[in-house]
């Protein structure tokens, strides 16, 4: 079996998705996504560019494909960023064509299954209310406990709250802090206490304002505390997570294994949260998580892909035994988002009671819908063309 072409398509989803097809000449066409807060120009231009690597390789040797083109670009930014996020969406449609043509489950191609389906966290952002007031926020948290949701994660980091006083320094004042302690005290009154429950920050901040943050956030009994700062200074990170007993989730800004070594040895997160369609790649999101095995620390991955990204990105939780729990982030885009896979007997979406169910059919086990990707493609792109 041999690569006879790629080709992407871009649809509207947390900005810009780029999928990815790789066809072959046994008839096997497989599918993949990149993550799309690089931007699709960039990812479809590099692409266009690897693609050239890769026709006439066996698509079934995933990881020779993988590390070749990873070692040849060295000099190229292959360590992380654009790179690496091109590189891993094209690694994720060499997987759906190998077990394709095994006739497997992708899991399957991992050594086999931990779990059945995955729990899910739904991402909700700043509420109901674009002011993400504390009322807004309660009532989207009693909505997805509704819906079946046992965790849950908010906004809380306001770079333009009124009561800032510098645009450029993100030191928090007091009042910033009461309102970000309003929100949060207000969804766990809501959903009570033994619902999970997330609070990102985004590497907004400094060491002393997530000091801050996370000495207030113990009383709420939180999964964890993410992103409090930037993740590239481990230092500062242990020195936040010594002085709170908020445990700390870091790791979607962060790339390979080899970007995870530093933060493992040095103790620097209570949980970490790599981007599967973005850190590396499927196979190198095991090796991460195998590696966090070793240090006792739960894998619970950051995710905004549409439902093919985020369903192979299953595979990658159903395999590993340290799975805590994985993002939803479709919240603010459902229609969009349900409507790029065809669903069996009638069913509206692959999320059902806060979980997904991995599937047992060859591949990654989702079929693109096409009549949702024309509906939302972003005009200038091509479907895979």
């Amino acid at each position: 079996m041999k690569i006879v072409d790629i080709k992407t398509a871009v649809v509207a989803y947390h900005g810009k998705a780029t999928l990815i097809r790789i066809d072959t000449d046994a008839g096997i066409s497989g599918y993949g996504e990149a993550n799309p807060d690089a931007g699709a120009a960039a990812i479809v231009g590099l692409i266009s560019e690897l693609k050239s690597e890769l026709i006439g390789q066996d698509p079934r040797n995933v990881e020779y494909c993988w590390d070749k083109i990873r070692r040849d670009h060295v000099f190229s930014g292959a360590q992380a960023g654009i790179f690496l996020i091109a590189l891993t969406g094209l690694e994720m449609a060499l997987w759906d064509v190998a077990a394709k043509a095994a006739g497997q489950p992708l899991y399957r191609m991992f050594g086999g299954k931990f779990r059945d389906r995955i729990r899910l966290y739904a991402d909700c952002g700043d509420g109901d209310d674009v002011s993400g007031s504390p009322e807004g926020c309660a009532a989207r948290a009693r909505r997805m406990v509704a819906e079946g949701f046992t965790a849950l994660k908010f906004d809380i980091d306001n770079l333009h709250h009124p009561a800032k006083f510098d645009a450029v320094n993100h030191t928090i004042n007091g009042a910033e802090l009461r309102f970000m302690v309003e929100r949060v005290a207000a969804v766990r009154e809501a959903v009570g206490p033994d619902i999970d429950l997330c609070i990102d920050l985004h590497a907004r901040y400094d060491v002393l304002s997530a000091s801050r943050v996370a000495a207030e956030m113990e009383r709420f009994n939180l999964l964890w505390l993410e992103e409090p700062i930037p993740a590239e200074n481990v230092e500062a990170l242990k020195q936040i997570r010594m002085r709170t007993k908020t445990p700390i989730c870091v790791g979607e800004n962060l790339y390979l294994r080899w970007g995870f070594r530093e933060l493992f040895q040095n103790y620097g997160a209570d949980v970490i949260m790599p981007d599967v369609p973005k850190c590396g790649g499927l196979a190198e999101s095991r090796k991460i998580a195998n590696l966090a095995e070793m240090y006792y620390v739960p894998f619970a991955p950051h995710l905004v892909s549409t439902p093919l990204g985020t369903m192979a990105t299953c595979h990658v939780c159903a395999s590993v035994p340290n799975f805590l729990v994985l993002e939803w982030h479709a919240l603010e885009e459902r229609e969009a988002w349900d409507s790029y896979v065809r669903l069996p007997d009638g069913a509206k979406s692959i999320v059902e009671d806060g979980h997904i169910v991995v599937p047992d059919t060859p591949g990654i086990g989702v079929e693109l819908n096409m009549d949702g990707v024309h509906k939302y493609a972003v005009p200038g792109f091509g479907i895979f063309e």
